[in-house]
């Protein structure tokens, strides 16, 4: 019998955490560096090559790759030969410390995004707990762990069905995908669970995310069964979609698909789709007595030398003194430069302002948005001599319902986030003349850099939620919706579904 240390099982959860934070699994980085070199949409292109450059930044840096740090899903294979030191604790009760610890870590604080009661008040539990803990008895003496931080605007892509036996599951991804939209950020991985009953389904694709990167040795191999046959046909066909690196149009959508199944009902083909994003994080390791897990670093040499170079058409922007006339000169597509003075919100500043003016209270003091500028962001608390912490975009369809609002009743010329906008949405930026802003989802140590100064200006008690000020120079940033409209999310994928047909047809 094997005797595990609850001590060591929590230190391994809590260096686990901190490891993926700034590491991405290296295979999927060799992935996203052949997707880059094979894309051939500039802006797709680029956007790739921001997120190679923030990987490489953050595992020198050891801060997060992404400014939402995740929730922690935790898949626990307890050997049936397994005896714990002490029993006062149970499994999720360690994955819940170890997860406490390395979110309140001094030296790489991670951002707590986790609130209790989600049906009221969402209040924020300030450690990132509680974890979500499967856990199973297995044959053997060791204990087995799987661990990711899975990002909110993946997770909330997830689509399930249940299906009819004589359904096509490739019909349904094939439909369903394009309905997501680009807030989970491809390029990533598509985990697909089928069989059992509708959680069951649910779990099975979120553990097939913890699998390496390895469609291409699937290709070179062949396909031998019915998962490996679904799991080629669909890399092909979803990338055949042309939705692109951050939905922008392009060659690669996914760089792996993954699935695992599990008998059903006669009667049933329960399928769940979960996507993982450009900030893929997990790891998993063993333990076996003898201490807590040995989670070695992976060599920064192997990292791809890969550059992001400006073209010279690029337009830099003074956001202290942009005009409404200005702004209606950009284009979609173009690459903007920004400097100046931004204001931060997303969802729960959204809906105090939007309480306010009902109440015809008016913005809180200190928030000006005339012919402002408001990026929608959560960043991660600055350590050392950092003026923020990691501070990527989060996904501005979210903000939809209050865009309108917004945009009639403060003065605010333009938004800044990540993936598209609805279609009622890009109307009322047309009409007002707007302008919607798209950074990269999955390089926020990179655009982090780009922010000289930071404060605090509303609502401090809703933590990263609260309202910001950001100082930033030369922030990159793509015209994504123009002030009459065009839409490069409609567009691009439009565009480059129709070269990839062309593609097919001339070979």
């Amino acid at each position: 019998m094997t005797v595990i240390r609850q001590q060591d099982f929590i230190d391994s959860i809590e260096d686990a955490l901190q490891y993926i934070s700034y590491y991405h699994p290296l295979d999927f980085i060799q992935a996203l560096e052949k997707a880059y070199h094979k894309e051939q949409n500039k802006a797709a292109k680029d956007a790739i090559a921001q997120i190679l450059i923030n990987s490489r930044m953050s595992a020198e840096g050891h801060r997060p790759i992404c400014q939402d740090t995740g929730i922690v899903t935790c898949f626990v294979k307890v050997g049936m030969d397994v005896k714990w030191d002490k029993t006062d604790l149970t499994v999720q009760q360690m994955v819940d410390e170890g997860t406490r610890r390395a979110y309140n870590n001094p030296d790489n604080p991670l951002r707590a995004s986790i609130v209790a009661d989600p049906a009221g008040a969402r209040k924020n539990t300030r450690d990132n707990t509680p974890a979500v803990v499967h856990l199973d008895l297995v044959p053997g003496a060791e204990v087995e762990v799987m661990i990711a931080a899975k990002g909110g605007g993946s997770e909330n892509k997830t689509k399930m069905a249940m299906l009819n036996p004589s359904d096509s599951i490739v019909d349904w991804v094939l439909e369903s995908l394009p309905k997501m939209g680009a807030g989970w950020c491809p390029p990533g991985m598509l985990g697909i669970g089928i069989g059992g009953t509708a959680e069951k389904a649910a779990v099975l694709a979120k553990e097939s995310l913890m699998d390496p990167v390895d469609i291409q040795q699937l290709i070179d191999k062949g396909a031998e069964t019915a998962e490996e046959k679904l799991r080629l046909e669909l890399y092909e066909k979803v990338n055949q979609l042309g939705i692109g690196a951050q939905g922008l149009g392009g060659l690669t959508t996914v760089v792996d698909i993954k699935i695992k199944s599990v008998p059903t009902h006669a009667a049933s083909l329960p399928v769940v789709m979960i996507p993982n994003c450009a900030a893929t994080r997990h790891v998993h390791f063993h333990l076996d007595g003898s201490g807590p897990a040995d989670i070695k670093p992976p060599k920064l040499e192997d990292w791809p030398q890969v550059t992001w170079e400006l073209g010279s058409n690029v337009r830099r922007v003074n956001l202290d003194t942009v005009t409404p006339e200005e702004v209606q000169s950009w284009q979609a597509g173009e690459t903007v430069l920004l400097s100046g003075k931004m204001l931060t919100g997303r969802d729960a500043a959204h809906k105090r302002i939007a309480d306010r003016l009902n109440k015809g209270e008016g913005l809180p003091e200190g928030v000006d948005l005339t012919n402002k500028f408001i990026y929608y962001v959560g960043p991660v608390d600055a350590v050392g001599d950092e003026v923020v912490g990691p501070a990527g975009p989060t996904t501005a369809t979210r903000m939809d319902k209050f865009t309108e609002m917004m945009l009639s009743q403060t003065g605010l010329l333009g938004m800044i986030g990540k993936s598209e906008r609805g279609d009622a949405t890009v109307e009322s930026i047309k009409q007002h003349k707007a302008v919607y802003l798209m950074a990269v989802g999955g390089a926020a140590y990179l655009v982090s850099k780009a922010i000289k100064k930071a404060r605090v200006v509303a609502f401090e008690d809703l933590g990263m939620e609260a309202i910001y000020e950001f100082e930033v120079e030369d922030m990159p940033v793509t015209v994504a919706v123009d002030s009459q409209g065009n839409n490069v999310h409609k567009q691009g994928p439009a565009i480059w579904k129709v070269k990839i047909e062309e593609m097919a047809d001339a070979k």
